[in-house]
């Protein structure tokens, strides 16, 4: 994402005639040049080091945050508040007024729910000593995540998964975690290896039932505050 709005910067062709998108792109209209941009890890550094010494190391933080959402949208809004944060300065994010800057607070404020919610609910199952959580988020909010559960579980060992993106967090027990992109076949071995019984699934599952009391279900209620797309792995539902 990052190479892409170094390339548009130096294309010399004028911002309001360039629109970045992310692949695969679902409809292609007929008077527009489509470009494909591979990924440059020094091209990215670039814009990196250009955002944090001339708008603020807030402003870039912000827009990796806004980059996990899953809009079709969000490059383009990325690429707009940046045109906008070169010529305004640190305090464009509070700028308001401008159509890039309200839409870019929608997305950053939904990315924020979304990790929030799956902060709440995320269910991880013991496989030895080690502690393995899936989820299937919208955004890639992994990342975001990573921080709460170290700062939660320092002296474990865990994996998040998102199995949507194949991200992973990897923390070993009293260290750093760090992010991992995993390949279809480490992921299908992750999975495998949960198959072998975890008798805290089982204790759980024993624990939702006993207290739940049935004359004051609320399935409205429950829904709201718990989404159904967000219950892919909470094992209670299984």
């Amino acid at each position: 994402m990052l190479t892409c709005i170094y390339e548009a910067f130096n294309s010399g062709m004028g911002h309001k005639n360039i629109k970045l998108m992310l692949e695969p792109i679902r409809e292609y209209t007929l008077f527009d040049e489509y470009v494909h941009v591979n990924g440059d890890v020094d091209k990215a550094e670039k814009v990196r080091k250009s955002v944090i010494s001339k708008i603020s190391p807030h402003v870039y933080h912000e827009m990796c945050i806004t980059a996990m959402a899953y809009e079709e949208d969000v490059l383009d809004n990325i690429y707009h508040v940046l045109i906008l944060g070169f010529s305004l300065g640190e305090n464009v994010l509070n700028m308001m007024q401008y159509r890039d800057i309200m839409r870019n607070h929608e997305i950053r404020l939904r990315v924020g729910r979304e990790a929030n919610r799956f902060r709440e609910v995320i269910r991880f199952h013991q496989v030895g000593d080690v502690y393995i959580a899936h989820i299937e988020p919208k955004s890639r909010v992994a990342e975001y995540l990573g921080p709460v559960f170290a700062d939660r579980m320092p002296s474990c060992n865990f994996i998040i998964v998102d199995d949507v993106h194949r991200d992973a967090v990897i923390h070993p027990a009293d260290e750093a975690f760090y992010m991992m992109k995993l390949t279809e076949d480490e992921l299908t071995s992750i999975l495998e290896t949960e198959k072998a019984n975890d008798e805290y699934t089982d204790l759980w599952k024993v624990f939702f039932e006993t207290i739940a009391i049935k004359e004051r279900t609320n399935s409205k209620c429950q829904n709201n505050l718990f989404p159904m797309w967000t219950r892919t792995h909470a094992v209670e539902f299984n």
